[in-house]
């Protein structure tokens, strides 16, 4: 039953101890209380510097919607080139257009800035109309590394079916990374269930709020 476990974290403190917890992989952010936005320059620095296990660094320039202006879109550029610069492993972002479908020509903008890197699309696809049909757009450019799902729900449990449905649709295509109230408690049934290669979750090994481990 192996699988990998990606921890969702706010910090390098917490990254640190996700690591030490045997998280696989990290997703680095900011503020998660309102979704993830991206994390600090020097907090991206930091975590490659004290981590030995990948590091895919959120691109979200603020909360709320995933329609952007152009300014933050050239944001959004700017930080994926200093992504490459660090070297990180991967970057995650979702752009939609205003009736909610993926917003296919920015995405190729940003997935072209960001090659060689891991790309991933995150949770903005469980807002489309559609997410079959967006999940065949990303596959179509066949440059998207990882799709970050609930499979269109408030928890990955609850979106199962959809969940299923992905990874069979997308299996040697791309990584469908379940997420949504994702913990070490529940891993186990889940995987039985889904079946899939990864997981993500801010609880994934547990409880990540200890201190004072830098």
């Amino acid at each position: 039953m192996k699988f990998l476990k990606e921890a969702c974290v706010e910090n390098v403190e917490q990254a640190i101890l996700a690591e030490k917890k045997g998280a696989d992989r990290i997703e680095l952010c900011a503020d998660l209380i309102s979704g993830g936005i991206s994390p600090s320059y020097q907090t991206v620095r930091k975590a490659k510097e004290k981590l030995s296990i990948p590091v895919r660094v959120m691109i979200r320039p603020r909360k709320g919607n995933f329609v952007y202006s152009e300014a933050e879109f050239e944001t959004m550029k700017e930080y994926i080139r200093f992504c490459k610069k660090e070297k990180v492993d991967g970057v995650v972002f979702g752009i939609l257009n205003l009736d909610n479908t993926l917003d296919i020509e920015r995405i190729k903008e940003l997935t072209a800035i960001a090659f060689p890197l891991d790309i991933v699309i995150h949770k903005a696809i469980d807002e489309t109309p559609d997410i079959i049909k967006s999940l065949y757009q990303l596959i179509e450019l066949d440059t998207i590394t990882t799709v970050l799902t609930s499979g269109g729900k408030l928890s990955a449990k609850e979106g199962r079916y959809t969940l299923k449905e992905m990874i069979a649709i997308s299996k040697n295509k791309i990584e469908i990374l379940p997420a949504g109230s994702i913990t070490d408690q529940n891993i186990l049934e889940l995987h039985q269930l889904l079946n899939a290669t990864s997981y993500h979750g801010r609880k994934i090994v547990g409880n990540l709020q200890e201190n004072n481990l830098l």
